[in-house]
């Protein structure tokens, strides 16, 4: 991708536990296929030079990301993020502000600390399809069957061809992210990724077709799937 003329900065919210893993420590931080989960997640955002920033929002209590030899990259910033997503979110958006005052126009990819398999072709094509005030997404249409469940039974099967599953990284211009994630906060509403709080405020964020390998690890088994979408990437080098 050529150097775009806006600037670009990514956030990286990882301030979470993974309880659901039952590991014992934070996801982010077991090992897969030879590294860190969460160094497989920055890695294509250092290697874009047009992206100048990586801000990854780390909880109070962590000691596991200074231990890493990525923790010492010169375009990584830390800082504290909060208990929900969207605090995470904002904390990270506010050292994006700071550092590029100086800069009208500035946008932010916004992608989970639990997605290791995302990969460059698709955050060029999200940042080339996705550049205007709606901003954008990766995501993924539905194509199993959807039944609508009552009381754990069938009520009814849902017209799949209107359903997308969001991925990340999510991209939108800062100043416009920033309020509808403080919207929100305000108005005491949980906004589960970026683009649902751009959606409250009215904006209709494009959707960009992602991958399959961009999954996101959240069960012991998906660390499986994830070693085997690496290698597939690495015989495809």
């Amino acid at each position: 991708m050529s150097a775009p003329a806006a600037r670009y900065w990514a956030v990286i919210p990882a301030a979470g536990g993974g309880t659901r893993m039952a590991s014992g420590r934070p996801k982010q931080y077991l090992p897969l296929h030879g590294r860190a989960l969460i160094e497989w997640s920055l890695a294509p955002f250092l290697e874009a030079e047009w992206i100048d920033g990586v801000v990854l929002v780390l909880a109070r209590s962590d000691s596991g990301f200074a231990q890493l030899p990525i923790a010492r990259h010169p375009r990584i910033v830390t800082t504290i993020g909060g208990a929900a997503r969207a605090e995470s979110v904002l904390a990270g958006l506010e050292v994006v502000a700071a550092r590029t005052r100086a800069f009208r126009d500035v946008h932010v990819l916004v992608h989970d600390a639990a997605r290791p398999c995302v990969q460059a072709a698709d955050i060029d094509r999200l940042c080339e399809e996705a550049d205007d005030e709606h901003g954008g997404i990766l995501a993924l249409p539905v194509n199993d069957t959807l039944k609508r469940a009552r009381q754990s039974r069938i009520a009814e099967t849902v017209d799949r061809s209107a359903f997308w599953r969001a991925q990340t990284p999510q991209l939108f211009r800062m100043s416009l992210l920033m309020q509808a994630l403080q919207d929100c906060r305000d108005g005491g509403v949980e906004a589960t990724d970026e683009a649902s709080a751009m959606e409250r405020r009215g904006y209709r964020p494009r959707l960009v077709r992602g991958s399959e390998a961009n999954i996101k690890v959240t069960y012991p088994e998906d660390l499986q799937l994830a070693q085997f979408w690496l290698q597939q990437q690495e015989r495809q080098a």
